[in-house]
């Protein structure tokens, strides 16, 4: 029997009752899938899993996906064909940290949207956690889209913005600097969720750099409206880790941030993610 505990008005959920280590039922598949359709990002506690375990989850609701092109691949991906990433601030003994993303704040943004078709989920494992700072907090991209005003509605209907990623954690792209070498893809900026019908806003402070068919201008000040937007606290659950927790996210209805925390505390968690089956489609 699982229990499916709403963690904040606006999304997140923690379900209980259920082990990820082993082999999992199709009706308790069924409710978890349901769940985080629901929720948008979900949460097992106490769940210590190997990397094979957790791929061996993930894997339940579509193929796992690899870290993407060369240009992404590094020292923590070279195992498990690049589905495992490590976001940590750990150090070998040469001094060289072990994963990506090891420290600071990181603005929000939906993992690999940059890609003609993205990641549709990503699986975090909570395998060391700081004292303090480290939460992650999460935007649910629908009701972003609902707090837009009509006018606004109506003038991107239909609109592309395009995604860029070049590993800077709080720092849009410079267009100035053009597209090569950079990972890049244009994408609507209304989706519609291929599961749940629902209509999404689809761009983040990180990663969104321009709306088609607008100046540069216009363009830096609807999206800089659109950020504010989708980052209203009114609209955030922030997740505080535990030790072995679990947390996977839907990336087509949610973005997600990670606040600073102190650098001589230690904060490692497994990433995955599960891939998608299609390019996104605008929302009517």
């Amino acid at each position: 029997m699982i229990k499916i505990t709403p963690l904040s008005p606006v999304c997140g959920a923690e379900i209980t009752g259920v082990d990820l280590s082993g082999t999992l039922p199709a009706n308790t598949l069924r409710s978890i899938e349901n769940a985080w359709n629901k929720y948008l990002v979900i949460i097992f506690r106490s769940q210590s899993l190997s990397a094979e375990e957790q791929l061996t989850f993930a894997s339940n609701f579509g193929p796992t996906g690899e870290r993407g092109t060369p240009i992404e691949r590094r020292r923590e991906v070279d195992d498990y064909d690049g589905s495992v990433m490590l976001v940590t601030n750990q150090k070998d003994k040469e001094g060289n940290y072990i994963g990506t993303i090891p420290e600071g704040e990181l603005w929000f943004h939906s993992d690999l949207s940059y890609q003609e078709i993205p990641h549709k989920a990503t699986l975090l494992n909570a395998l060391e956690i700081p004292d303090s700072g480290g939460n992650t907090m999460f935007a649910n991209m629908y009701l972003a889209f609902e707090k837009i005003p009509a006018q606004l509605k109506e003038k991107l209907a239909g609109r592309r913005a395009l995604h860029i990623y070049d590993f800077a954690t709080t720092e849009r792209y410079n267009l100035d600097r053009g597209l090569n070498g950079v990972q890049s893809c244009w994408q609507p900026i209304f989706i519609k969720h291929p599961d749940t019908g629902r209509t999404a806003l689809y761009v983040s402070r990180l990663m969104t750099a321009l709306i088609e068919g607008l100046d540069r201008s216009e363009s830096n000040n609807i999206l800089n409206e659109l950020f504010d937007i989708s980052e209203a606290p009114e609209i955030i659950y922030e997740h505080k880790w535990q030790k072995n927790d679990l947390l996977m996210t839907d990336n087509r209805c949610a973005v997600h941030a990670r606040r600073d925390f102190p650098k001589e505390q230690l904060r490692l968690l497994r990433r995955c993610t599960v891939k998608g089956s299609n390019a996104l489609t605008a929302a009517a």
